[in-house]
């Protein structure tokens, strides 16, 4: 896979990739984030519309209710509705078992995970390996480590940190929606992440 970076209309740096998404993943790293496998989706209307993101003014965390599955795995169902037509769903970034994150679509288009929020949110899928939807150690740890990079990468703060719950209602994150300390500790972990990330950056 061809990767390159280009400009957004903020003027952030931005990830993308060939349109097909196909070959081998090819791994990016800034400054504050973990690797980053890039795996584009195909350009296709029912996960990858290559409709442009204006303005990032949220980061959303989902979970998968999938238990057990990997994070490519959960990629190549995004990749796969092309075909199969079932449904319209996606997200930006998809974080598995072991911490590995895999990017499904640049940060400069629409995902369809936040409803509502579609148009101005960079969505995060998180996996889990049980019922309770509660991220392992792994997962956590990439989670709040690629927040707080886009966070200060599109000059956000903790406080626009959502769940998708937050727009819908939706019982998703299920264990960040039915502990909401666990919730707030999350938050509170980004932020503190968030400042390490610009201290680094001499901010």
């Amino acid at each position: 896979m061809r990767m390159e970076q280009s400009e957004t209309q903020s003027g952030q740096e931005e990830i993308s990739g060939n349109a097909s998404g196909n070959g081998g993943p090819e791994q990016w790293q800034a400054e504050g984030a973990p690797f980053i496998d890039v795996e584009l989706l195909t350009p296709n209307s029912y996960s990858r519309p290559q409709i442009s993101i204006e303005q990032v003014n949220y980061i959303a965390i989902h979970y998968t209710a999938n238990p057990g599955s990997t994070a490519i795995s959960n990629r190549n169902y995004f990749e796969n509705l092309a075909t199969t037509q079932d449904n319209k769903v996606s997200s930006h970034f998809v974080i598995g078992l072991e911490g590995e994150v895999v990017q499904c679509i640049p940060t400069s288009e629409i995902s369809y995970a936040t409803n509502s929020r579609n148009v101005d949110t960079i969505s995060i899928e998180c996996c889990h390996p049980d019922e309770t939807g509660q991220f392992n150690t792994a997962t956590y740890d990439s989670a709040v480590k690629l927040t707080a990079w886009l966070c200060t990468r599109f000059g956000l703060t903790s406080d626009q940190v959502i769940r998708h719950y937050d727009v819908t209602g939706k019982d998703c994150p299920k264990y960040y929606v039915e502990n909401p300390d666990a919730w707030i500790q999350m938050k509170s972990d980004i932020a503190a992440q968030i400042q390490t990330d610009y201290a680094l950056q001499g901010k």
